[in-house]
């Protein structure tokens, strides 16, 4: 119960799922406080939680935690477009292909972070 309440209060809304182990008294606790809400027991549902070496995982870490959950999103949203500029897949093509790609890569980051280059 004291789990529920204190993770109920730190969200402000009203959940749409929650994933938990079997515990029964997970399912007590939520038919008495949340009734419904819906309760998944699934074993390996919320994995995508839980991926540790996911790269987005890496540069959470690296900033030593988001602050909230607007910040996280705010780098998600843009993060993913970025990575993907800067990384084509070298292992698909010829080094100069690569090389051509990442010059690419940073006239369009240029133009697009209205960055000048100094040198």
């Amino acid at each position: 119960m004291r789990f529920f309440k204190r993770l109920l209060k730190g969200q402000g809304v009203m959940p749409l799922k929650i994933v938990t182990d079997k515990l029964a008294s997970y399912s007590a606790a939520k038919k008495e406080l949340i009734p419904t809400v819906e309760h998944s027991t699934v074993q390996y549902e919320n994995n995508g939680c839980e991926l540790s070496h996911q790269p987005t995982r890496q540069q959470e870490r690296q900033m030593r935690k988001f602050k909230s959950h607007g910040q996280a999103q705010r780098f998600l949203s843009c993060h993913g477009v970025i990575n993907n500029l800067f990384r084509p897949g070298r292992h698909l093509m010829q080094a100069k292909h690569y090389r051509l790609f990442r010059d690419r890569s940073f006239v369009e980051w240029n133009r697009v972070s209205c960055v000048q280059n100094l040198a």
